[in-house]
C-alpha cells in the first residue's frame, strides 16, 4: 500500500529537531518578558475578510497565497462566510484587541505571540506553505522611542541566540498615507516608459499600489527600479522629525542600523517606520524579521484610530540561519535514569521506583520490549542517561541496586529500599562519586 506523504510545503519536526524550537520559544518569551510584553493565542482560523481589510486587497498575501476554506452547516450547505488559515499574525492580535476590548486596559498594550501562519507560494528552501513566526505587537503609542524599543528587542533576542554578528539592520520611513500620494504619483511618472518590461504582477501593482513596484524580486523589475524615486525625499514634516528621532534612539541604544530607502514592506497597512533584519547566509531567502508601524489598521477593522507597531520573525529561517553559522544550541538535559532490569519481579520493582521518581520531577526510564542485559545498557547508552541502575533476581533477594554514572563509568553498591531517597538525593545534589 502506497505511503502518505505531508502535504507539499510543510514539515514534521521530528524529535531530534524540537529541542531547537524548545530553546528559540524559551528565550524568546523569557526577552518579552523582561521587556514586559504579555503572551497572547489567536485561532488559527480566522474570517478571511479580517485579512482582506487588514493586510490590503493587492497584496499577493490575499490575492494569490491564502488557504481559503468554504464553511459548512450542520446539513452539508455552504455558507456565505469563508474562513481562511491564518497568514499572518498581526491582524488577528489587533481583531482579539477590538474584539476583547484590550483597548480599555491600562495603555499602550505589548503583546507578543508564536503562531503558525500559512501561504500557498512555491516551497524552497527558507520559504514554506506552512512556517511558523515570533511576533511582538504595540499599540496605543506613536512615539518614535516605541518603534526603538521594538527594534531592540529584536536585536537583543538576536544577541542572545547568538546570530547577530550576521544579521543587518535595514530601516525605513514609507510616510504617512497622505505624504505617499505625491510619491505614488512620482513613481507611476518613472515606470510608465518602462511598462511593457515590467513582469504581470508588477503591472498589475502599477495602478493599485505603485510602491509595491520596489519590492519585486524579478531581476528585471529591480534593474528598473534602480532609478526610480526615493520615498524619504517625499516625507512630510511629521514624518521625517518621526524617523529622525528612531535614528537617535537606536544610536543611544547602540544598535548598528542602514537606512534603505528601497524597504516598502509587503502589506498594504505599513505607516512611517518599517524595518527589516537580513542575512546573506541564507540565499534568497534573506529576510529573517519584518516589521513596522501600523497606525491606521485598527481604525481599518473597525476600532478607533490606535497606533501600532509590531514585527514578525520566522522562526524556521532563524534556525536555518543559525545551523548556517554554526551556532551551537544548548544540549538538552539528559534522561537521569535507566532502570536494567532482569524478570518480572525485578522490572515490578523497577517500575515502582520509577513511578516514585518521575512523580518527584526526575526523569526516568526502563525497557519496554524485552532487551537482554546487553541490549539494555546500550539502548540506555543511546538514550543518554546520566545513570543506570540494575536490579535483577539475586539483586531483589540481597536488598542491593548498582548504580552506574555513565559518564565516569564509577559504580556504587547501595541498598534497594533506600534508593529512592538516595537517588533523589544525588540529584539534588548534582553529585556523586566526584562528578
Amino acid at each position: 500500500m502506497k505511503l502518505i506523504r505531508r502535504p507539499k510545503g510543510m514539515n514534521d519536526i521530528l524529535p531530534e529537531t524540537i529541542e531547537k524550537w524548545y530553546y528559540l520559544e524559551d528565550q524568546f518569551r523569557k526577552i518579552c518578558t523582561e521587556y514586559a510584553y504579555s503572551e497572547i493565542r489567536t485561532p488559527i482560523l480566522e474570517y478571511t475578510n479580517l485579512f482582506v481589510r487588514g493586510i490590503g486587497e493587492t497584496t499577493d498575501v490575499v490575492q494569490k497565497e491564502m488557504f481559503n476554506i468554504e464553511q459548512k452547516t450542520v446539513d452539508g450547505n455552504k455558507r456565505d462566510e469563508i474562513l481562511t488559515l491564518k497568514p499572518e499574525g498581526t491582524a488577528a492580535v489587533i481583531r482579539a484587541y477590538l474584539e476583547n476590548s484590550l483597548y480599555s486596559n491600562s495603555q499602550p498594550t505589548k503583546l507578543f505571540y508564536n503562531t503558525p501562519c500559512f501561504r500557498y507560494e512555491k516551497p524552497q528552501k527558507g520559504r514554506l506553505r506552512e512556517f511558523h513566526q515570533f511576533g511582538v505587537e504595540v499599540l496605543s503609542s506613536k512615539s518614535p522611542y516605541t518603534d526603538a524599543e521594538v527594534i531592540a528587542l529584536v536585536y537583543d533576542f538576536f544577541v542572545r541566540v547568538g546570530v547577530s554578528e550576521h544579521i543587518r539592520l535595514n530601516i525605513n520611513s514609507i510616510g504617512t498615507f497622505e505624504s505617499r500620494k505625491e510619491y505614488q504619483e512620482q513613481l507611476k511618472n518613472y515606470f510608465f516608459p518602462h511598462y511593457e518590461s515590467l513582469c504581470a504582477d508588477c503591472k498589475e501593482r502599477f495602478e493599485k499600489n505603485p510602491m509595491r513596484l520596489l519590492d519585486c524580486k524579478v531581476e528585471s523589475c529591480k534593474k528598473i527600479a534602480v532609478n526610480a524615486p526615493l520615498i524619504t525625499d517625499f516625507l512630510d514634516t511629521e514624518s521625517k522629525a518621526h524617523f529622525e528621532e528612531l535614528k537617535e534612539y537606536l544610536s543611544i541604544m547602540n544598535i548598528p542600523f542602514t537606512v534603505d530607502p528601497y524597504i516598502v514592506r509587503g502589506l498594504d497597512y505599513y505607516v512611517n517606520t518599517a524595518f527589516e533584519f537580513t542575512t546573506d547566509k541564507l540565499g534568497s531567502q534573506a529576510t529573517v524579521c519584518g516589521g513596522g508601524r501600523y497606525d491606521g489598521l485598527v481604525e481599518q477593522l473597525g476600532g478607533n484610530p490606535t497606533p501600532g507597531i509590531g514585527f514578525g520573525l520566522g522562526i524556521e529561517r532563524l534556525i536555518l540561519l543559525m545551523d548556517a553559522v554554526n551556532v551551537d544550541f544548548p544540549k538538552h538535559n539528559p534522561l537521569q535514569l535507566f532502570i536494567v532490569a532482569l524478570g518480572r519481579d525485578a522490572k515490578g520493582k523497577a517500575a515502582r521506583i520509577i513511578s516514585s521518581l518521575r512523580q518527584s520531577g526526575i526523569s526516568a526510564e526502563l525497557d519496554h520490549i524485552d532487551r537482554s542485559i546487553k541490549a539494555q545498557m546500550k539502548y540506555a547508552d543511546k538514550m543518554n542517561a546520566r545513570y543506570t541502575a540494575i536490579i535483577g533476581e539475586s539483586e531483589l533477594l540481597e536488598n542491593k541496586i548498582l548504580l552506574k554514572n555513565m559518564s565516569t563509568s564509577e559504580q556504587n553498591e547501595m541498598k534497594l529500599s533506600d534508593f529512592i531517597e538516595t537517588f533523589r538525593q544525588i540529584i539534588e545534589d548534582g553529585a556523586v562519586g566526584g562528578e
